[in-house]
């Protein structure tokens, strides 16, 4: 097949989305998956592409790989062994710019998540274990004024917001009346910035992307250092 020179999605992706939604079983998917394969996967592959030149002037130890299977593009099946939605596909595209060094999608990294109606953009490390868990947690303690400056800089402020879970107590080796405790609580250190999905289709997707990642970097980057990861 001729590779997809387009960098942003059209909005034939985002109504073949809302249809896997509302008919997210194995025989839909196989009678349609010529419009996944020209809709949704070969452009998802395109962005990818474009991405590669930019996410390379933020670091060069991130990937993207537009590979159709092992790549930044995420799979479309759902592993339905855990939860109670039992649904075959997931109904997103989730594109995910690891780490060099990472294997899954804990590894520090940058996302994009587009959706029928809406989409995201995220930086960091989602569900770290335990030790790499730790070691973020320590680093906070010992560098607060830098974690502080860099979450608190305007670029960052104006864009992205911190989600994810959070303890409830106080993590073990940090006291309950740490000045940065509710920092410490966070299981995830994960930055999203929410846009409108209109803002993903067309060719300049990649810059808007990569306009992002770049207000994120130094977020990105303290959790490497933390971790002992180049950027």
């Amino acid at each position: 097949m001729t590779k997809n020179n387009i960098a942003g999605f059209e909005k034939t992706a985002l109504t073949y989305l809302k249809a896997l939604g509302a008919h997210n079983n194995r025989d839909w998917f196989n009678n349609h998956k010529d419009r996944y394969e020209a809709q949704v996967r070969e452009p998802a592959r395109a962005f990818v592409r474009a991405m590669a030149p930019r996410l390379a002037r933020i670091s060069p130890h991130f990937t993207a790989d537009d590979r159709k299977v092992g790549g930044s593009l995420m799979r479309i099946y759902r592993d339905t062994r855990f939860g109670t939605d039992k649904t075959p596909y997931k109904t997103n595209v989730g594109i995910q710019f690891r780490h060099a060094i990472g294997r899954d999608v804990h590894a520090p990294g940058f996302y994009v998540h587009i959706e029928a109606t809406k989409a995201f953009i995220g930086a960091g490390v989602w569900r770290p274990d335990s030790t790499a868990l730790y070691r973020i947690r320590s680093r906070i303690d010992e560098e607060r004024a830098t974690w502080l400056r860099i979450i608190g800089a305007k670029a960052f402020v104006e864009s992205f917001h911190q989600a994810g879970d959070s303890l409830k107590t106080s993590p073990k080796g940090f006291p309950k009346d740490h000045p940065l405790i509710d920092e410490l609580r966070r299981k995830d250190f994960i930055a999203v910035h929410d846009l409108p999905v209109e803002a993903l289709l067309g060719p300049s997707a990649d810059a808007l992307v990569a306009r992002k990642f770049r207000a994120a970097a130094k977020y990105v980057q303290f959790l490497c250092e933390a971790l002992d990861l180049d950027f």
